[in-house]
C-alpha cells in the first residue's frame, strides 16, 4: 500500500471534479473526513460485492523533520527499519470488480498524544487520544459494518491478528485471515461444533497396528467458527514453523 498518500490532520485546499462538471468541494477549507466519505461511497458504488474482502494494512511515509503530524522514529515496512516517518493505517475494499481505499487513520505515537501543545500546533482534535494500530483497524471495520458495506472477509498481517479484531469479527459473523506470531495464544469464543457420528465397525475391523512405524495420530480438535464448513478444516503444525495464520478460528501453521 505504499502508493497511498499521507494522512494529514489539518484542513487543506482541494478541488474534486464532479460528474457533469462543477466541483464537489471548493477551494476553501475542506474536511478530511468528508473527502473520505466521498471516496468511500464512490468505491462501494462501483465495486460492491457480497463476497468482497476488507484488507487492513499500514504504510509509512518517510520524513526528515519533526513538525509533520504523527512523525516519529518508528518501524515502517516502507524502509524495512526504524526511521523517522508517519504511519497510516488503511482499509482497502477488494472484490471481483476491482479494489480501492475506503478508509484511513493516522497513527499517533504516545509521544504525540502525551503532548497537548504539539497536537494543537498540528490541528489534531482535542478529543483524539492514543490508539494502537489494531484499535484503529477495529474502528474502521466498525464504520464499514455500520455503513452496511458488503463484505465477507477481513484480511490483515501480524500487527492486526493479536488485538480485538478477531473477537469483533466473530461477533459480527465475518470471516477472517489474520497473521499472528508463533507465540500467540488461541482461544475460541464460539460454541464447539458437534463431533461427526462415527459408524461402528465389527470386531477386528478398523483396528490400528501397534509399533513405532504405525502410530495413531491424534485427531484435530474442533474449534468454534462462524463460517460453515471451515470449522472442519484439518490443522497441521510443522515443527519448523515460526508464523501462523488464524483462518476464521483456526490457527494454520
Amino acid at each position: 500500500m505504499s502508493s497511498a498518500r499521507p494522512v494529514g490532520c489539518a484542513r487543506r485546499q482541494l478541488a474534486i471534479p464532479a460528474p457533469g462538471g462543477g466541483r464537489r468541494l471548493g477551494r476553501g477549507d475542506w474536511d478530511a473526513d468528508a473527502l473520505r466519505d466521498i471516496v468511500h461511497d464512490y468505491v462501494i458504488e462501483h465495486l460492491a460485492d457480497d463476497d468482497a474482502v476488507l484488507v487492513i494494512d499500514e504504510t509509512g511515509f518517510l520524513k526528515q523533520g519533526k513538525a509533520s503530524c504523527g512523525v516519529a522514529r518508528q518501524y515502517t515496512g516502507s524502509a524495512g527499519k526504524i526511521t523517522n516517518c508517519q504511519i497510516g493505517v488503511f482499509a482497502a475494499y477488494v472484490s471481483r470488480h476491482g479494489h480501492g481505499f475506503i478508509d484511513r487513520a493516522l497513527y499517533l505515537p504516545k509521544e504525540w498524544t502525551d503532548d497537548p501543545d504539539r497536537l494543537e500546533a498540528t490541528y489534531v482534535p482535542a478529543d483524539v487520544g492514543f490508539a494502537t494500530k489494531p484499535k484503529l483497524a477495529t474502528r474502521m471495520i466498525a464504520r464499514a459494518i455500520a455503513a452496511s458495506v458488503p463484505f465477507k472477509w477481513v484480511a490483515g498481517d501480524t500487527v492486526y491478528g493479536v488485538g480485538n479484531i478477531e473477537q469483533q469479527l466473530r461477533r459480527t459473523g465475518k470471516g477472517y485471515v489474520l497473521g499472528v506470531s508463533s507465540a500467540h495464544v488461541f482461544r475460541s469464543w464460539g460454541t464447539r461444533p458437534r463431533s461427526p457420528v462415527r459408524l461402528q465397525t465389527s470386531r477386528g475391523r478398523g483396528a490400528h497396528p501397534t509399533g513405532s512405524a504405525c502410530r495413531r495420530e491424534p485427531e484435530p480438535k474442533d474449534r468454534g467458527c462462524t463460517i460453515g464448513v471451515i470449522s472442519n478444516w484439518p490443522i497441521s503444525r510443522p515443527s519448523h514453523s515460526t508464523v501462523q495464520m488464524t483462518v476464521c478460528g483456526h490457527a494454520v501453521y
